[in-house]
Formats: structure tokens, C-alpha cells, sequence
């Protein structure tokens, strides 16, 4: 396994799960949302900051899912999976350095750099994801897929770490004040994400394709493609039943990571407390996700991610009775075992079912389900938090994702 993890390829394919991973802890999940709120949108009503965050995130999110699939069905026909992924990289990158410019109260600019960004975050992980079946071998597929993501998890905390302690003790930085530490925090995801992008772009490579055609002529029969992708999925009766498997219980995980602090908050714990408690969770993580990657290969990826929609399962059904911050901080930690587990072997497994050379197209349509993968639960959880009243019951209501998910990925026959 260790000369596995040092091969030149794998070890370059998994530092992009590194570098992006910057963005998705320190941007996405901590400090934009809260400097949005109280530095950009300055003097707005809190439910009007809140619409124009939604607005931005649904924006981004809703323009890969739909672009998704017809990007991987081009990149699969110009052979230019890399150039696609560093173009979309060089948006994020970009876009991610610009948040440092802009000034208080400026929320219209902070909001377009924000979707920008998201948008080359989302859009490379199409390519990225599809790279995997060029760097592993079908029986590494697990091993190699949680080793992306155990390093995403650590890499992403590990900045992350250093980005909240320059926003807590600026004056140890040189910094002014919290607010400066923050800008700060949003070009140092940018250099990360750079620097630990090279090592793909060098040390990757495409297998060259016979029927590689121009990007011209490839965005003419990508858009066909698109057509007989779809009518190619559903003929493929295991791989359809694993997106619809997939699309509900991805749809709880997600829900779980975009819901859990606000939850706390809901709870009347310290936001200082939900914020240790993420950085927990990263670097729980970590381990967690190579563990995964030994037992995907072991009993199989599908057992594997069974294993972890059932600790899913009473975790949420856990979080009715949760009332301390010891226990948020032991859900965190539960929640870290199986998080990147679950999302790590549903990577691998759905690329065993990917037909040969089709990889970007299949991922794209893999992504796509993943970004609208966050509908459901949200709308579960308010439409029980409305009838019940209660916080705690609509977050234990994901409990109906995780087991109808587990259910339809059972009826799959194991191979």
C-alpha cells in the first residue's frame, strides 16, 4: 500500500484533493459566510444577507450541474481532461485572490467572486474525479479515491487551522485586526491551491486517444453525446440504480455538513465551540478516510459505504437528544469516521461501473447528481422543524435519506 500511495501519478492525483480542499474548508464552509454576512453586507437585515448568499451558492451549484455533463462529454471527445481542469483552476484561483480586494460593504462583488470561484472549485472536480480511472487500477480504485480525499481532509483542515488562529490572534501575524486576517486567509487559499495543483498538471498523464478531435468539433458531438449518454445510463440498470441511491444519500450528507452549524447555533451553543467542532471533524477525517480505503478494499466498496450510511443513520438519530457541547463535539467525531468514507467509496464504486472511455462523461453526470444532491434535505428539514416545532426532530428526519439510499445501493448485485 505505501508504494501505492508514493507512486509519482497517485501521490500528484490526490495533492489536488490537497489543494481545492482550501477553498471548500476556509472559504465555503468558514469564513466567507460569516464575513459576507457582517462585513460585506454591512447594514443589511440578516434575512437579506442570507438570501444573497443562498442566491450565490444556488448560482454556482446550479450552473456546474447543469454544465457537468456536457463539459465531460467534450473533454471526453477532445482527450483534454487536464486542460479543462486547469482552466476551471485558474477561474477558482483567480477568482479566490480577487475576495482580497474587495472592500466593506461591497457585497455585489464579493457575491460574483464567490460564485466565480465556486464555479472553477466544482467544475474541476468533473475532471479531477474522472483522472482517477487514468491513475489506479480497477482493484486500487478504493485505496487511491479515500487517499484523495484523507488528504483533502488534511490539507484542508491544516490551513484552515492556521487561517483561524491568524483571524483570532492577528496581532502574531502582523495583522491588524480579525478582519484583515480573514482578507488575508482568502489569498493564502489561493497560493495553496496553486502550488499544490503542479504536481497533477506535471506528473499526470492522459492516455493519448486515437480519436481525439478540435475542441470545435468536439462541443458539436459532445452535445449529441450528452443525448446518448443519457439513453447509455439508463440502459445500464446497476449504474442508474446507484445514482438514485446515491443522489438520496449524498443528499443527507451534504445536508448534515451544511446544516450540522447552524443546528448548533439552534441549540444555543457558542459559534467559537461549532467551529472547533469543524476543525475536529476534518482532521477525524483524515484517518478515518484511508481506513475506508483498506475496507472498501477488503469487503468491497459497497459494503463499505453501507457501513457508513448506517452510522449515519444513528448519528442524526443521535442529535434528537444532543444538548451539551461535549456531545456536539462526539457527534463531530462520529460524523468525521464515515464522512469521507462514504464519499470516497462512492467514488471508486461508481467508477467501476464507468464503460471504457467515457470517463469524463459519466463523471460529469456523477457530479451533476452530487450538485443537486442538496435539495431534498434541506426541504426535509424545514418542512419538519414547520410542522414539529422542533430543530432536533428535523434533523433527525435525514435519517429517511441515509436508509432509502442504503436500501436501493443493497438491491445492486455484488460483483
Amino acid at each position: 500500500m505505501k508504494r501505492l500511495f508514493t507512486r509519482r501519478p497517485v501521490l500528484a492525483w490526490a495533492l489536488y484533493d490537497w489543494a481545492n480542499s482550501a477553498f471548500a474548508t476556509t472559504v465555503m464552509a468558514g469564513f466567507f459566510p460569516t464575513f459576507f454576512k457582517q462585513f460585506w453586507s454591512v447594514g443589511a437585515d440578516a434575512t437579506v444577507s442570507t438570501a444573497r448568499l443562498g442566491l450565490a451558492n444556488g448560482i454556482a451549484g446550479a450552473a456546474i450541474a447543469i454544465l457537468a455533463p456536457l463539459l465531460g462529454a467534450v473533454a471526453d471527445r477532445a482527450g483534454r481532461r487536464k486542460a479543462f481542469l486547469l482552466a476551471f483552476t485558474t477561474l477558482g484561483i483567480a477568482s479566490t485572490a480577487a475576495l482580497w480586494f474587495v472592500g466593506q460593504g461591497d457585497w455585489q462583488a464579493a457575491a460574483l467572486w464567490f460564485v466565480l470561484g465556486s464555479m472553477g472549485f466544482l467544475g474541476a472536480i468533473v475532471f479531477y474525479d474522472a483522472l482517477l480511472l487514468d491513475v489506479a487500477a480497477p482493484h486500487e480504485l478504493d485505496r487511491v479515491s479515500s487517499f484523495g480525499y484523507a488528504l483533502g481532509y488534511l490539507g484542508g483542515g491544516l490551513l484552515f487551522a492556521l487561517n483561524v488562529l491568524a483571524a483570532v490572534k492577528p496581532a502574531w501575524f502582523g495583522l491588524p485586526d480579525a478582519a484583515a486576517a480573514v482578507r488575508v486567509s482568502f489569498l493564502s487559499v489561493a497560493v495553496w491551491w496553486l502550488v499544490f495543483s503542479i504536481p497533477l498538471l506535471r506528473d499526470v498523464h492522459e492516455p493519448q486517444s486515437a480519436a481525439r478531435v478540435p475542441i470545435g468539433r468536439a462541443v458539436r458531438e459532445g452535445l449529441g453525446q450528452l443525448v446518448q449518454t443519457v439513453r447509455h445510463i439508463l440502459g445500464y440498470r446497476e449504474l442508474t440504480l446507484f445514482l438514485v441511491a446515491y443522489w438520496l444519500y449524498i443528499d443527507g450528507v451534504n445536508t448534515v455538513i451544511k446544516m450540522a452549524v447552524d443546528f448548533g447555533l439552534s441549540l444555543g451553543l457558542p459559534a467559537s465551540s461549532l467551529l472547533a467542532a469543524l476543525l475536529l471533524t476534518q482532521f477525524v477525517a483524515f484517518p478515518a478516510a484511508l481506513a475506508f480505503g483498506w475496507l472498501g478494499d477488503r469487503i468491497g466498496a459497497q459494503r463499505g459505504i453501507l457501513i457508513g450510511l448506517a452510522v449515519y443513520s444513528l448519528a442524526t438519530l443521535a442529535a434528537f437528544g444532543l444538548d451539551t457541547v461535549t456531545e456536539f463535539y462526539a457527534l463531530a467525531v462520529v460524523i468525521g469516521l464515515v464522512q469521507g468514507g462514504v464519499q470516497a467509496l462512492s467514488r471508486s464504486y461508481f467508477g467501476r461501473l464507468v464503460p471504457a472511455g467515457r470517463n469524463a462523461e459519466f463523471f460529469g453526470f456523477y457530479n451533476m447528481v452530487g450538485k443537486f444532491a442538496t435539495v431534498i434535505g434541506p426541504l426535509l428539514v424545514g418542512a419538519v422543524a414547520l410542522w414539529s416545532g422542533s430543530s432536533r426532530a428535523s434533523i433527525a428526519s435525514l435519517v429517511v435519506l441515509f436508509v432509502a439510499g442504503g436500501v436501493l445501493l443493497a438491491l445492486i448485485p455484488r460483483k
